[in-house]
């Protein structure tokens, strides 16, 4: 199976919506991408044929600082280094873009994947601004 990755692609709400339900398992409602999409600094797409199978979006500040979001693989293609080939491309991409700090923030379980892709911990801080049953 050949697995492209594609810069910036626009495969559209319904192909995004379509993966977030599965490969986060959600039930939330459409969202719309645009949005989004239109103030990251870069997103990658892996493709299988047309079918896309894995995301990661990399907003930023403006300025040095760029953040990996939502990394996700269709859990039918997963442990098979989408994932890691999805986080290497932003890193290359935020760099080429003028980037000179990457952040990520993730659960516990991902530890050891965000560490062999060269994260390092920091301290960081968190609120929570919306109770989630209000989002």
């Amino acid at each position: 199976m050949q697995i492209e990755y594609r810069d910036d692609p626009n495969p559209g709400n319904e192909a995004l919506n379509a993966l977030w339900a599965i490969a986060w398992n959600a039930t939330s409602p459409q969202r719309d991408f645009s949005s989004i999409l239109s103030r990251s600094l870069a997103h990658v797409g892996a493709f299988s044929g047309s079918k896309l199978i894995g995301f990661v979006n990399v907003a930023w500040d403006g300025g040095i600082h760029a953040f990996i979001l939502d990394t996700c693989v269709d859990p039918g293609f997963r442990r098979q280094g989408i994932a890691t080939g999805l986080v290497e491309r932003a890193k290359i991409l935020a760099r080429e873009r003028g980037a000179e700090w990457l952040h990520v923030d993730f659960e516990p379980h991902l530890t050891h994947f965000y560490r062999r892709t060269g994260f390092v911990p920091t301290d960081a801080g968190l609120v929570r601004l919306r109770d989630s049953d209000l989002c």
